[in-house]
């Protein structure tokens, strides 16, 4: 025999929870497939994001060590500082934009999930 079924405000707060939950994926999958290849192509366009502002960074800081090892003469090598300064500002930078993106998903997610706030 079936349930009779129930009016979903009188029914048990867990299965309720549930129900959200299920649905709430359902409406991240539906997104997911409207998407298509675009999520494919902003995920690889992130990846080279990331790993250009940490080689940017890194290269320039490499040049300016170069040149300063050239031009002043001194007991440390300025190359090796600055290759360590380029990587520490370059990896602050990828951090900055992957933790912006990751915002940004969050808060689209947020609003998929609650379409009533």
């Amino acid at each position: 025999m079936t349930e009779p079924k129930q009016d979903p405000e009188k029914r048990p707060g867990a299965y309720r929870d549930f129900q959200q939950q299920v649905e709430a994926k359902q409406r991240r999958k539906l997104h997911s497939q409207r998407q298509g290849e675009h999520k494919a192509w902003f995920g690889l366009g992130m990846f080279g994001l990331v790993g250009w502002s940490v080689a940017i960074p890194t290269l320039l800081a490499i040049a300016l060590g170069i040149w300063l090892d050239r031009t002043v003469t001194g007991r440390y090598s300025w190359t090796l500082l600055l290759l360590a300064v380029g990587i520490a500002a370059g990896c602050l930078n990828a951090w900055f934009w992957v933790s912006k993106e990751r915002e940004a998903i969050e808060r689209h997610r947020h609003q998929q999930e609650d379409p009533h706030e």
